[in-house]
């Protein structure tokens, strides 16, 4: 019995603390979701996303792929075109590695995608990754409504948590636009 309760002490311990999280809730349309303005003197970090796209995709999508993701705090990395036509970049069942730089932030709470064409395209999971940053996944698996900003948002249960420091400074967490570099 005390083994069973150490076990599962140490399970949660180690799930809590643990450097990689997963976003299981299902994505969802963003309404009214607008990228945040580029401003200038902010300290900038490293991402990598990977992108992986299912194996029941199209065999290649030629369509617009934007990508935006952020923090609690309202510090948003945006692209607003991952996609290399000529690369063939999201063919079905491969993996797109990225290299973005934008605002240093904590945690990413939220990830929004935007595929903007005719073809198709289903997403399997997106992960990003930093020096700043715990590692997340943002499980997707269908395909992406055309036109549309669709993707997870997880931030209201960190909102509470806001250290009233980063939040009376706004013009501190304001973000800036990213730059990328296909890998």
């Amino acid at each position: 019995m005390i083994r069973l309760a150490i076990s599962l002490f140490l399970f949660v311990l180690f799930s809590v603390t643990s450097a990689r999280s997963f976003v299981t809730t299902r994505p969802g349309p963003v309404d009214s979701f607008l990228p945040k303005p580029k401003l200038e003197g902010a300290k900038v970090c490293s991402y990598t996303v990977i992108i992986k796209t299912s194996c029941s995709s199209v065999s290649y999508t030629r369509d617009k792929i934007s990508v935006a993701f952020g923090d609690v705090y309202g510090n948003e990395v945006f692209v607003k075109r991952l996609d290399d036509p000529k690369s063939r970049a999201f063919e079905r069942c491969s993996s797109d590695t990225y290299k973005i730089t934008g605002p240093c932030m904590r945690d990413v709470c939220y990830l929004h995608l935007l595929r903007q064409g005719s073809d198709g395209w289903k997403p399997e999971n997106v992960k990003i990754y930093g020096s700043s940053i715990r590692s997340v996944t943002f499980y997707f698996n269908l395909f992406l409504p055309n036109g549309v900003w669709y993707g997870f948002d997880v931030c209201n249960g960190l909102a509470n948590g806001k250290s009233s420091q980063s939040s009376a400074s706004d013009k501190s967490s304001q973000p800036i636009i990213a730059s990328v570099a296909a890998m």
